[in-house]
């Protein structure tokens, strides 16, 4: 009996190390099954992750390319306008000065070389450049007019050669080589001491020609500016901003483009009317 009982002990120990041993096992296969299924999900994660990635990545490409196409389908257009641009300034060569223009252009078209994604910064630009062809073309045309002023005539009386080839001086100074002048007391009657005309030429009254050379400048500059306002009449009174800033006086803007140039008179403007003052010169009218 006793040695029964000894057989079925040990019979048990035995039966209970092997339970054991299977249980530990099916642990250590359960936590390798569980680690991998984590290891499984982190890289099914990840890949998600990666996809999403790629997405959002092809997405911004495919934006990217769309934009530069869209800026390449839109840069004929102001290579065109650069090419009349050119023929302009031909034509204004000797006759009247460009020289702002030219600074205009040169910015619309490094605006343009420097572009990759907008497409409306190239149109905005293609837009300048064929507004200032177009003005130059006037320029021209004014200037073309003002020598049939006094065909074969002096352009002056009481001033004198040497009077009027100093006002003639300051005219050009101030950038108004090529614009017609001449000496004539009907500037409002004689009580104005010059004054511009919409044909695109300058009147001055002879006792100017002794003026000190600044105030002489300043006339000048001041009639400039209104051949210069002459170009974009319509657009110029049609503006809201012009009324508000300059309460639609032309003398005001006049003298306020003349600061512009570096040639101001008794009357100044403030730095957010210069701003757009400048703008007329190019013939811009904000």
């Amino acid at each position: 009996m006793r040695r029964l009982l000894v057989i079925a002990v040990a019979l048990a120990a035995v039966t209970g190390a092997g339970a054991a041993a299977r249980s530990g096992a099916l642990d250590a296969e359960r936590a390798d099954v569980v680690a991998e299924l984590r290891t499984m999900h982190a890289s099914i994660d990840e890949a998600a992750r990666r996809g999403d990635y790629l997405t959002g990545a092809i997405e911004v490409a495919e934006k990217e390319v769309q934009a530069r196409d869209d800026v390449l389908e839109v840069r004929p257009g102001f290579a065109a306008e650069i090419a009349a641009l050119r023929v302009a300034l031909d034509r204004a060569q000797g006759h009247v000065d460009t020289s702002a223009d030219r600074a205009a252009a040169l910015s619309a078209q490094e605006a343009v070389l420097a572009e990759r994604a907008d497409p409306a910064v190239v149109a905005n630009a293609t837009a300048t450049v064929h507004a200032l062809a177009a003005k130059i073309d006037g320029d021209v045309a004014s200037w073309a007019a003002a020598q049939r002023v006094r065909p074969g005539g002096q352009a002056w009386a009481s001033s004198g050669p040497d009077g009027y080839a100093r006002v003639r001086a300051a005219l050009d100074r101030v950038g108004g080589a090529g614009i017609g002048l001449y000496e004539s007391g009907s500037c409002a009657g004689g009580n104005t001491p010059a004054c511009a005309s919409s044909d695109g030429y300058i009147k001055y009254r002879a006792d100017i020609a002794e003026w000190g050379e600044g105030r002489l400048n300043w006339a000048m500059a001041h009639e400039l500016a209104h051949i210069y306002q002459f170009q974009v009449w319509g657009a110029l009174n049609s503006s809201a901003a012009y009324d508000s800033m300059f309460g639609h006086d032309p003398e005001y803007l006049a003298n306020c483009m003349a600061v512009v140039r570096g040639f101001p008179g008794s009357v100044g403007c403030d730095g957010d009317q210069q701003e757009w003052a400048s703008g007329i010169w190019v013939g811009a009218v904000r």
